[in-house]
């Protein structure tokens, strides 16, 4: 059998039913790995080790009395910038005033209720304005499969916990590939589910939380607990009853689009369109068709978009006093200084491209069941940088095929489809119709049917 902290979440649930392990078992297997990987990897925040176990010892309890949660005793953790009870929130970033988060935010309630033992907060960039781990709050966060690459973000930390194995559910969230990007680059499942699936707080328009993982089925197990409803988002969906359990699909007659072209930003590495292309294979071997599709994406659209977010950052910056605003990532500053020049007008042009990208995904799309992409062009870059190019005026050239499904509002995951001749995860995307979240979780989980089986998970330094 796998160490404890290896195992799924479902395989732990198992145990703990048998007796066979306990949840302070597992916790302090976890907890002595995690000790072997943070020092190099730099993937946690507000981590209490006494704090875990005592949780740990609460689940025990529980199981023992029984009376066990829905997870209970699986371990978890939570991006920083979903508030825990008690925890400050950085987001990412040093210019944040410090101050005891007054109550769990709808995700971190869902997991605490379903009685998952918190092992930590994990790391993400200023403002979550980058793809990178890269922050002036945290410490730089590495890629666990080349500690001289970085693991993507915004959701830094989760993607890179989930992959050395800290536990088996991580929770992120998305803007515009935020989970899934990560994901691609550490080589584990991200899923940004339909746009109100999981209740969030503070809502706002594209953003979303979803499971990180190194399995469909424990993202599906997530799906269960975080999409119960909460009103303190007023931007959530209804809440329905579906059988997250439920991934078996049949491919045959399936209708799949294969989307190469993004219409702008950097072009696909030729190792990862390969990749890419020989996944849409299989699923053809398997029954379903593919056809292409087209770009549907404008430079204008993106650079519309970009104008209108540095000027809500350039907002949020200004109104710091000098000390703080210095203690944001010069990146960053760089980046929405422009944000002060901008008329009215351009401002307004760039949010209307979001309803334009909205539109225009969502026609692309609807010819398909599903659409299969690359999540990312690139599949590496330095664990210094701030993006993949690492330059400020181009900002956003790498998630020319994750940020179109943040705006239309349709479910897509990130699954890892295979590596670089220099052992680099690819991502492959699959993104579904509106509001088809099971729909894209079991074409994903058919996928890791199809594949040939992954490389070992990475160990320890040393």
């Amino acid at each position: 059998m796998a160490e404890l902290h290896a195992l799924s979440a479902s395989a732990l649930l198992a145990l703990y039913r048998r007796g066979e392990a306990s949840p302070v078992d597992v916790a302090l297997d976890t907890l002595a790995h995690i000790q072997r990987w943070e020092p190099r990897l730099q993937a946690l925040y507000a981590f209490d080790p006494e704090r875990v176990l005592a949780q740990a010892r609460a689940s025990e309890a529980r199981w023992q009395a029984g009376t066990p949660l829905a997870l209970d005793g699986v371990p978890c953790t939570i991006k920083e910038n979903i508030a825990t009870k008690g925890t400050p929130v950085p987001v990412g970033t040093a210019a944040t005033l410090l101050v005891p988060a007054p109550a769990d935010a709808p995700p971190a309630a869902r997991l605490r209720e379903a009685g998952t033992v918190l092992l930590a907060k994990t790391t993400m960039p200023d403002w979550g304005m980058l793809s990178s781990g890269l922050s002036t709050f945290h410490p730089l966060t590495r890629n666990p499969w080349d500690l001289a690459s970085n693991p993507g973000g915004s959701s830094a930390g989760a993607g890179a916990a989930a992959a050395a194995g800290y536990g088996p559910l991580h929770i992120g969230t998305d803007i515009g590939g935020s989970i899934r990007l990560p994901a691609a680059w550490c080589g584990v499942v991200g899923f940004k589910p339909s746009n109100g699936r999981i209740p969030i707080q503070p809502a706002y328009y594209g953003r979303v939380a979803g499971p990180m993982t190194r399995t469909v089925a424990d993202a599906a197990l997530m799906m269960r607990e975080l999409s119960r409803p909460d009103a303190r988002d007023a931007m959530s969906l209804p809440w329905q009853d579906i059988d997250w359990d439920a991934l078996d699909i049949d491919l045959t007659g399936l209708r799949l689009g294969l989307h190469l072209d993004a219409g702008w930003g950097l072009p696909v590495e030729p190792e990862t369109r390969a990749a890419i292309e020989a996944a849409a294979r299989r699923f053809e071997a398997a029954g379903a068709s593919i056809e292409p599709v087209r770009a549907f994406c404008t430079r204008d659209m993106a650079d519309g978009m970009d104008r209108f977010w540095r000027m809500r950052s350039w907002l949020d910056f200004s109104a710091l006093p000098q000390a703080r605003q210095d203690k944001v990532l010069p990146y960053i500053r760089h980046w929405i200084a422009r944000g002060a020049t901008l008329t009215g007008s351009e401002v307004f042009h760039g949010f209307s491209q979001m309803g334009a990208l909205r539109d225009a995904a969502v026609a692309a799309c609807a010819p398909y069941d599903a659409v299969l992409s690359p999540v990312s062009p690139v599949a590496r870059f330095p664990a210094e940088w701030a993006s993949p190019i690492n330059d400020p005026e181009r900002p956003f050239e790498h998630i020319a095929f994750t940020l179109p499904f943040n705006m239309s509002e349709q479910p897509a995951i990130s699954v890892d489809c295979g590596r670089t001749s220099g052992g680099a995860p690819i991502g492959l995307q699959i993104a579904g119709r509106r509001h088809d979240d099971l729909g894209v979780l079991r074409l994903a989980r058919a996928w890791e049917q199809l594949r040939e089986p992954p490389p070992a998970w990475p160990s320890p330094p040393g």
